[in-house]
């Protein structure tokens, strides 16, 4: 499976985010989404951008939850994250953090470890990989 990372666009442009294919979530269920986000969440802990997630478990976890949330939402699943979170603004919740073209590609590669993984077909997890991509362009806020 190829899942190749876009370049973050010279001037900070942010590229149309497309939504991805909801039959992912019918194939991986909710469960298999909150899966896969804690997989992600504890490749990441461990690397060089560990230091952007909380240090204390049980924090670490409720930020596993909001993130499986609004995933589930995005699949076309139940509005979870507006529902405890509000509207997603993710840009403005991210703000806060440094997050580099490097980071970016960190977050990415974590999720390049996980979704090949997924039982689902290959078309549901490129899709999925292809709004990940895009999505997380528009998280970047510095150059270095």
């Amino acid at each position: 499976m190829k899942l190749e990372i876009a370049p973050v666009p010279e001037g900070g442009g942010r590229p149309q985010v497309t939504r991805p294919d909801v039959r992912l979530l019918d194939c991986i269920g909710e469960e298999g989404v909150r899966k896969m986000v804690s997989d992600h969440y504890d490749i990441l802990r461990k690397g060089e951008i560990g230091e952007m997630f909380p240090r204390w478990d049980k924090e670490f976890e409720a930020a596993k939850l909001r993130s499986s949330d609004f995933f589930i939402q995005a699949l076309g699943g139940p509005d979870y994250f507006n529902q405890n979170q509000g509207s997603p603004m993710l840009v403005s919740r991210h703000a806060h953090f440094k997050i580099t073209p490097q980071a970016r590609v960190l977050w990415l590669d974590a999720y390049r470890e996980i979704l090949p993984k997924l039982d689902a077909p290959e078309e549901l997890v490129i899709s999925f990989w292809n709004y990940l991509n895009v999505f997380s362009i528009w998280m970047v806020n510095t150059k270095a």
